[in-house]
């Protein structure tokens, strides 16, 4: 009988073949899952690593201020000033029938001469020096000395006491000035460095942080809108520069608040866009031009509302008006609540002041008022302040 060829088994090679097809999509889709799962939930909480790493390295990059501080310092100056002070006296010893009666001869005015510092930032390269009013005040000799080292005289162009600028020139060639924001203006958080000339030590860099901006009702000037710092400003430190970490002018520091007289943490700056308007008008008229109503405002509370009659809105009340003025021509009484300007809103006082000396004399503007809990619009040609 013949024998049956013999069957031949599965080869191990086709068996594993056929293993690596079934092995295949599981193991992508295995991979595929786990990226998913990685995504979804590793992800999130890799986020406030990477923050962190962020935050550290840009600390390390802010280890150094050197090259804000090298693009700004040599705008900065020293200003030195003397004046003539007399000694003072009782008053009686000038009243002639006081010297007749004590038999004694008038006496001459004793004077000597005082001297006091303060700081400045050279704004423009013609030689055109930005500073305090109250640091020149009344001086009799200006003595600005340079980064470099030169010393030179300076002449006052003009003072500005409503917001205690004021502009002095030098006649020198090659020098730096300071740069201006070219974006957004200062704001709270950001770093802020103050370069001046503290109790005469020479040129000193202290930092901090801009602690609040539109600060006012400091009595230190007639329009304040102050920048506030915790970068230590300490006498002699009136007219010098507070920069950011690109090296530009964002104000000019002004005052302290102190108790003791030095810092405390709490120092004034006057915003840079002020600065630079004063000092463009001093440049161009020797003053600055202002707006004028001719009114009294005052605050508005819900009790003083109620007392007109109304219900309370956000603006202020014309406590008062001037006679022959700009808001008296135009039938502005007395009692009317001021709610809008141009038809911007009214927020409080300073504004208001702000706002109205920004427009140009002659120049028409509506005024949107609630009177006897009606409201009406005027139109105003302004005034120039006095």
């Amino acid at each position: 009988m013949p024998s049956s060829p013999p069957k031949s088994s599965p080869s191990p090679n086709t068996t594993t073949s056929k293993r690596d097809v079934w092995a295949k999509p599981i193991i992508i889709g295995l991979l595929a899952g786990l990226l998913v799962i990685f995504a979804s939930y590793l992800l999130p909480l890799l986020k406030p690593l990477t923050e962190s790493t962020s935050l550290t390295h840009y600390t390390q990059l802010q280890s150094s201020f050197r090259p804000a501080i090298q693009k700004a310092a040599p705008a900065v100056v020293n200003i030195y000033t003397t004046k003539t002070a007399y000694l003072t006296q009782h008053p009686m010893f000038d009243d002639p029938m006081f010297q007749r009666f004590l038999g004694i001869q008038p006496r001459e005015r004793r004077e000597h001469m005082e001297s006091s510092l303060g700081s400045g930032v050279i704004a423009d390269k013609r030689g055109y020096i930005l500073t305090n009013n109250h640091v020149i005040s009344e001086a009799d000799e200006i003595v600005v000395a340079l980064y470099d080292g030169r010393k030179v005289s300076a002449q006052i162009v003009g003072m500005d006491r409503e917001t205690d600028l004021a502009v002095l020139k030098i006649n020198l060639s090659e020098l730096p000035a300071v740069a201006t924001p070219t974006s957004t203006p200062a704001d709270i958080g950001d770093i802020a460095l103050a370069i001046g000339n503290p109790f005469g030590f020479g040129q000193t860099i202290t930092m901090g942080i801009v602690s609040a901006t539109g600060r006012s009702g400091l009595n230190l000037s007639t329009y304040e809108d102050f920048i506030q710092t915790d970068a230590a400003i300490n006498p002699g430190n009136s007219g010098g520069a507070l920069i950011n970490t690109k090296g530009e002018l964002i104000g000019i520091n002004t005052a302290i608040y102190s108790k003791s007289g030095g810092s405390q943490g709490i120092g004034f700056a006057i915003p840079t866009h002020i600065a630079n308007t004063v000092m463009e008008q001093i440049i161009a008229r020797g003053a600055v031009v202002r707006g004028w109503l001719g009114i009294i405002p005052q605050a508005i509370t819900k009790n003083l509302a109620h007392s007109f009659g109304v219900n309370y809105v956000e603006g202020v009340v014309i406590a008062d008006v001037f006679q022959n003025s700009p808001a008296y021509h135009a039938g502005i009484q007395p009692g009317d609540i001021l709610t809008h300007i141009d038809g911007k809103p009214v927020e409080d006082l300073r504004r208001v002041m702000i706002t109205i000396a920004a427009f140009q004399p002659q120049q028409r503007v509506t005024l949107k008022l609630i009177r006897r809990g009606q409201s009406i619009a005027t139109e105003v040609e302004i005034g120039q302040r006095p």
